[in-house]
């Protein structure tokens, strides 16, 4: 599973496919405020992108993925080689 809790920061790892919008959903619903470290992240499924936009946690770390990182992070308002 590429979705991780570690305290108060979702963690999300690897390729998250379609699958792992669901639990990303729980996580985020579970508790108010609540980050997501896209870090360690690998390309990310519509799906899970979808979570995202509609939740709007505070994005806390830049993914390697390239594409996330230049074209969905500005939509969050994060700046591409912006450090969380």
């Amino acid at each position: 599973m590429s979705v991780r809790l570690d305290g108060m920061v979702i963690r999300l790892e690897g390729e998250c496919r379609v699958e792992e919008a669901e639990p990303l959903l729980a996580l985020l619903q579970e508790a108010a405020g609540r980050e997501v470290d896209l870090g360690a992240a690998g390309p990310l499924h519509t799906a899970v992108v979808q979570v995202l936009f509609a939740l709007r946690p505070r994005i806390r770390a830049i993914p390697g993925d390239a594409f996330t990182a230049r074209w969905l992070l500005p939509l969050f308002g994060v700046k591409e080689g912006q450090q969380e």
